[in-house]
């Protein structure tokens, strides 16, 4: 079954192998591939809890190789296809467990990715290890790479900072595991024993996709990833070996309701907004030549010429930037936020100023 590349509005999950369902699109079409593939978990007999009560542990067919070699070829296989779909600047992230991750994240370099960060996912309440053989298993992790070192993948920086109380986002993540309400059941049993938490996704989705890029899951299971999208205004193409997980996959996404617009507005960075430099304050009229601007302690004095350059009184003349820099030693300055200037009493910074000249445009 063919797909095709004109994704606008595209929410779909297809039923199929990955690899192939992958080759047939376009080369260069996607923006982002999340990938939750079989973590080969190699495990031997069933697993009970202390009260004699049987763990629904991962026995499926799907997750089973017969070698480590066997395992490689079908990583390279789908991570190869990944790579032929991404945009120049688009990325991958790859989850996974101790079991496999060391073997992807290999097979991510050989490749030619080029990996940005490895996240680990701490679980808030992670299954104990019933047998006391070994620590309990409680983090999973993340490869987050761009298709090339020479990409320039989407990162919101400043969104995740505003989604951490305002500190920069770390690369340890402490999220619950997939539970209650949010688990998929079908009679009263676990539809997929991996389903990944939608906080999850949604914090990968808001910190590497815009709204409207197009989102592929090669390994869509249940369909979180999905959900996600939808929900966040991303086109989504989920791919599911399994028919019935596929089935359930694409009842949970055509249920979900996308935001609006309004509420799918994130703090952007600064790189993201409108470029305006110091000389359109003066054209604006927001500062006049021969204004004088200080430093927050009143240190340092220049004086604003008409060309938006500074001069001291030393004759010194340069930039906000570069002025800045030469009062205090430095090597390099922030102008907009070393410089003010006094109105009413009270110092503001050029910064404000320039805002203002922003939701003016």
């Amino acid at each position: 079954m063919a797909l095709r590349h004109q994704l606008g509005a595209f929410m779909r999950i297809i039923t199929g192998d990955c690899v192939e369902e992958m080759a047939r699109l376009a080369s260069g079409s996607v923006d982002l591939v999340f990938a939750d593939p079989p973590y080969n978990l190699q495990l031997g007999g069933d697993l009970h809890r202390p009260d004699g009560s049987e763990v629904q542990a991962v026995n499926e067919a799907w997750d089973r190789f017969d070698s480590f070699e066997a395992y490689d070829r079908f990583t390279r296989s789908w991570l190869e296809q990944a790579r032929r779909i991404l945009k120049p600047d688009g990325a991958l992230w790859v989850i996974g467990s101790y079991h496999n991750i060391f073997r992807v994240g290999a097979a991510i370099q050989d490749l030619g990715f080029w990996i940005l960060n490895d996240i680990i996912w701490l679980k808030a309440n992670p299954m104990p290890n019933f047998k006391g053989t070994r620590f309990t298993n409680a983090h999973e992790t993340l490869i987050w790479a761009a298709r090339s070192r020479q990409s320039r993948p989407t990162f919101a920086y400043q969104a995740m900072k505003a989604l951490n109380e305002g500190v920069q986002m770390r690369s340890d993540w402490w999220l619950p595991i997939c539970s209650g309400a949010e688990r998929v059941k079908v009679d009263g049993h676990k539809a997929h024993p991996t389903q990944k938490p939608e906080g999850l996704l949604a914090r990968v989705l808001l910190a590497t996709t815009r709204a409207g890029d197009t989102v592929i899951d090669p390994f869509a299971g249940t369909g979180t990833t999905g959900a996600v999208a939808r929900r966040l205004g991303r086109e989504f193409i989920g791919i599911e070996k399994e028919a019935r997980y596929a089935r359930i996959a694409q009842a949970r996404i055509d249920a979900v309701t996308p935001l609006s617009a309004k509420e799918l507005e994130v703090t952007e960075s600064a790189r993201a907004e409108r470029r305006i430099p110091f000389g359109a304050l003066v054209e604006a009229g927001r500062l006049q030549p021969g204004a004088m601007l200080v430093c927050p302690r009143r240190r340092f004095r220049a004086r604003v010429r008409a060309d938006g350059s500074l001069a001291l009184d030393s004759g010194r003349t340069g930039s906000i930037h570069q002025v800045g820099a030469a009062v205090q030693g430095l090597p390099s300055c922030n102008g907009w936020t070393f410089w003010h200037v006094e109105e009413r009493g009270a110092l503001v910074p050029i910064d404000a100023l320039r805002a203002e000249l922003r939701q003016r445009a």
